[in-house]
C-alpha cells in the first residue's frame, strides 16, 4: 500500500484526500516508480475541478522523479535501479505508481530528484513552446515574443531559455516583485498587468511592431489584449486556462487583427512517442546541465499538504515550481 492524494468529487482543494492504495506490478510497456518528489501544476487543477474530463476516483497529479522499482515486459529504456523523471498521466501524488513508460527518462546524475520533478512538464513546456510553436516567418535572434505569467513555473524557465536563443521576451506578471523576477531570469521587458495596460506597453516596446508569437496560458483575461499585441501574421499560442476557458470568437476576428494564426496546444501531443518524449528531454537536460536554464522550487509542501499547493497556485500566491516531498 502507498499513500496518494485522491478525488471522488469535482470541486475546490477540500475534495483532495490522502488515503492508502494498492500499487501493484507493471504490466507490458509499464514501469513502477517510487517518487522521492512530486512537480505541482496548474493542469492538476484542471483534473480536479472537472475543467478537465476524467475518471473518478482520481489520483492527482502529472509529474514526478525517482528510482525505477519494477519494469514491465518489452520496456527497454529503463531497469531497476534507473534514477527517472517524467511528465505524463495523472497520479502522481503518491508515495509510488505504475505508468506507462513512454515518457518516462533517466535522469542524467547531474540533476538532482526535486529539480527532475519539479521540471519535465513546465520544462518540457517551453521546450515545445519555444523550439515547436513559431510563425509562418520563423523565429531569429532578436524577435519580440510575449509570455504571459512569466514568473510562474514554465514562465521562469522560457525567460531564460528565451534569452539562450537570443530573443526578446516581454513577460507579464501580477506584482512588481514577480516582474523583478522575470527580469532576473532573462526577461528583456517586463509589464505589470495588474498596473499597466499590457497591449498599450507592448506596441510601445516594439515600436509599434508587435511581437511575433504570445505564449498564454491565462486564458480568459488576457485573451483580447493578446490579440492586438501580434504583429500581421503573428501567432496566437494558447496552452493553459488560468483565469477560465478563452470564450468562443469568430474567425473573422484573426482577419481584423492582422491575418494571424492561433494554436491551442497540449504537452501530451508532443510526447506520444518514446522517440518524441527523448529528444525532448535531451534538449531539456542539456539546457540546465549547462547552467543555461536554472530551475527556480519557490516552494515546497510535503505530500499530505497538497490541497494548500493547490490553494496557493490558485490564488496566485507562488512563484517558479512547487513540488510535495516524501519522507
Amino acid at each position: 500500500m502507498v499513500r496518494a492524494i485522491q478525488i471522488r468529487q469535482h470541486g475546490g482543494p477540500e475534495v483532495m484526500q490522502l488515503v492508502d492504495l494498492p500499487v501493484g506490478e507493471p504490466g507490458p510497456g509499464e514501469v513502477r516508480i517510487r517518487h522521492h518528489a512530486i512537480g505541482v501544476n496548474f493542469l492538476d487543477v484542471y483534473f480536479r475541478t472537472g475543467l478537465y474530463a476524467s475518471q473518478l476516483p482520481l489520483v492527482l497529479g502529472g509529474e514526478g522523479a525517482g528510482v525505477i522499482e519494477a519494469v514491465g515486459a518489452g520496456v527497454t529504456h529503463l531497469a531497476v535501479g534507473d534514477r527517472a523523471a517524467y511528465a505524463g498521466p495523472q497520479g502522481s501524488y503518491s508515495e509510488a505508481r505504475v505508468m506507462p513508460a513512454t515518457t518516462v527518462c533517466k535522469l542524467p546524475d547531474a540533476i538532482d530528484f526535486d529539480t527532475g520533478a519539479a521540471m519535465m512538464l513546465k520544462g518540457l513546456t517551453a521546450q515545445y513552446l519555444l523550439n515547436k510553436c513559431k510563425p509562418v516567418e520563423g523565429l531569429a535572434p532578436g524577435d519580440f515574443v510575449l509570455f504571459h505569467a512569466a514568473a510562474g513555473g514554465v514562465g521562469l524557465i522560457a525567460c531564460q531559455w528565451a534569452r539562450a536563443l537570443g530573443l526578446q521576451l516581454i513577460g507579464t506578471a501580477g506584482s512588481d516583485a514577480k516582474c523583478a523576477l522575470a527580469r532576473d531570469n532573462g526577461a528583456a521587458h517586463v509589464i505589470n498587468y495588474a498596473k499597466e495596460d499590457f497591449a498599450a506597453r507592448v506596441k510601445e516596446i516594439t515600436g509599434g511592431r508587435g511581437v511575433k508569437v504570445v505564449y498564454d496560458a491565462v486564458g480568459k483575461d488576457t485573451w483580447e489584449g493578446s490579440l492586438l499585441c501580434l504583429r500581421p501574421f503573428g501567432l496566437m499560442v494558447s496552452f493553459g486556462n488560468a483565469s477560465g476557458p478563452v470564450p468562443p470568437f469568430s474567425p473573422s476576428l484573426l482577419a481584423a487583427r492582422g491575418s494571424i494564426y492561433v494554436t491551442r496546444q497540449t504537452l501530451f501531443t508532443h510526447i506520444a512517442t518514446r522517440e518524441s518524449t527523448q529528444a525532448m528531454a535531451d534538449d531539456l537536460f542539456s539546457v540546465v546541465a549547462s547552467g543555461q536554464v536554472r530551475i527556480h522550487i519557490d516552494q515546497r509542501q510535503p505530500l499530505a499538504n497538497a490541497a494548500q499547493a493547490h490553494r496557493d497556485l490558485e490564488a496566485r500566491k507562488t512563484t517558479g515550481c512547487t513540488i510535495l516531498t516524501l519522507p
